[in-house]
């Protein structure tokens, strides 16, 4: 009984399935491995471009929450706080998006140390065997951080100095008198501190509370911004990194 084939050389007819045809040649596969470096190269690309989108959703929250507060001493100074919430939302966003992000560069940066940049420049110190974590990574693909390490990566990038900011403005918001709803610049009664503390005052909430929940929060964007895992994968070859 005939044997039928398909364009990519696969058994459809009384046979069993067999996959695409592997390069048969060095030539082939050179040419397999550029289009797959080519697409590699396309899809850590595109989550880059989300990662920046997040970035910049984030500096444009702040920017226009702090107009809006500092602009009208009417404004509440929960405002600010609303605009932590919000920068806080997209910075867990955005770590979600450079844990995929993270996959592909590993891929391109291992093809480009174990491949290309031996191609220009051999070296004979080198495994030759630098293609396999990239074969279990398509066989099984899995993230190489954790939330928590992409959280501190973006935050120490980026993020830390969005919060700073934002710390700032808050400060000033509740420390300048002309800058209070009522737009009263005459001495109160009480101690500076005391003002200070009426001011951050959140309905029921006492200011001492807000001020000492900042102080908190503040606590654990420093750490994040400070604190390093001990494996740095792809971040251990080179400066240039996201």
């Amino acid at each position: 009984m005939a044997t039928e084939f398909s364009p990519l050389g696969l058994l459809t007819k009384n046979s069993e399935p067999k996959g695409p045809p592997l390069p048969a040649t060095s030539s082939e596969a050179i040419t397999a491995l550029i289009h797959y470096y080519r697409g590699e190269m396309a899809r850590m690309a595109g989550w880059r471009d989300r990662i920046d989108r997040t970035s910049n959703w984030a500096i444009t929250v702040v920017a226009a929450l702090m107009s809006v507060t500092l602009s009208a001493p009417a404004s509440h100074h929960s405002v600010m706080l609303f605009a932590m919430l919000l920068v806080s939302l997209l910075l867990y966003i955005e770590a979600r998006r450079y844990r995929f992000f993270d996959v592909y560069r590993a891929r391109v940066r291992q093809l480009e140390r174990g491949y290309f940049a031996q191609m220009l420049h051999p070296q004979d110190s080198f495994s030759a065997a630098w293609a396999v974590p990239i074969a279990d990574s398509l066989r099984r693909p899995a993230f190489l951080m954790s939330y928590r390490e992409a959280l501190c990566r973006r935050l120490r990038r980026n993020y830390c100095w969005m919060y700073f900011i934002l710390l700032l403005a808050w400060c000033l918001k509740i420390s300048s008198q002309t800058m209070q709803p009522d737009g009263s610049d005459e001495a109160r009664h009480g101690s500076y501190l005391s003002q200070v503390a009426s001011n951050a005052a959140l309905g029921p909430v006492s200011g001492w509370v807000v001020i000492a929940l900042i102080a908190i929060f503040y606590a654990f964007i420093v750490y994040g911004a400070v604190h390093r895992e001990p494996g740095d994968g792809e971040l251990a070859h080179g400066e240039v990194h996201v």
